[in-house]
């Protein structure tokens, strides 16, 4: 097939139809692979079939969220420009990324932390921020876990893919206990990205759609 000759809409339709040929029988739900297929897609990574974790009810949970306008937060702008805002706008979920704020900045730098753990700190005051998304700064989600456990936010959905080699396969695993209680997309290991993540919120609005 000339891919040069395809619709942006026809490449994705057969990308799709590579990755489900390619990835053969897996134990996902239905709408669990919408997910996870579609971090597949973004990374050309099959290696998500075996390390993502998608705790119980956490799709439906997300879903319900959107659809009742939750706010969704990034720790990269990054990660908020992957994210496809025409599908969220009938849902009326504004979408957020603090890591850039000039108060942030020179908060960061008067008290000697990372820009990601004062924009965590920022984003869970503002009440309608109920998802949150993390693709590259494990500080953010340790930041978060933190926040929840002083009973000082109570998120609705987090997705924790933090990338790297420093404290990114650590968070994910503090995550993945699931002791919070907090529905919860993540994976195990080091890969991960704002990329990545951003594909997890563009396939929970499609769902949700």
């Amino acid at each position: 097939m000339d891919s040069l000759a395809m619709k942006p809409e026809e490449i994705e339709s057969e990308s799709f139809r590579i990755i489900d040929s390619e990835a053969g029988e897996h134990e996902w739900t239905e709408s669990e692979w919408q997910v996870v297929r579609r971090a597949i897609h973004t990374s050309a990574d099959f290696e998500y079939i075996r390390s993502m974790i998608v705790s119980k009810d956490a799709v439906s949970k997300a879903v319900a969220a959107l659809r009742n306008g939750a706010g969704i937060v990034t720790d990269t702008n990054m990660a908020l420009a992957g994210i496809s805002k025409s599908r969220l706008t009938s849902f009326g979920c504004p979408v957020s990324c603090h890591v850039a704020d000039s108060d942030v900045g020179a908060l960061a730098k008067r008290e000697g932390i990372t820009r990601s753990v004062i924009a965590m700190r920022k984003s869970i005051t503002i009440s309608n921020n109920r998802i949150f998304v993390i693709g590259n700064a494990p500080t953010a989600l340790f930041e978060l876990l933190r926040l929840i456990d002083l009973k000082q936010v109570v998120p609705e959905l987090i997705i924790g893919l933090p990338v790297g080699f420093v404290g990114a396969a650590e968070s994910k695993i503090a995550l993945s206990t699931g002791r919070h209680g907090i529905p919860f997309i993540t994976n195990i290991g080091r890969k991960g990205g704002s990329n990545v993540a951003a594909s997890v919120v563009n396939a929970l609005a499609i769902l949700a759609s």
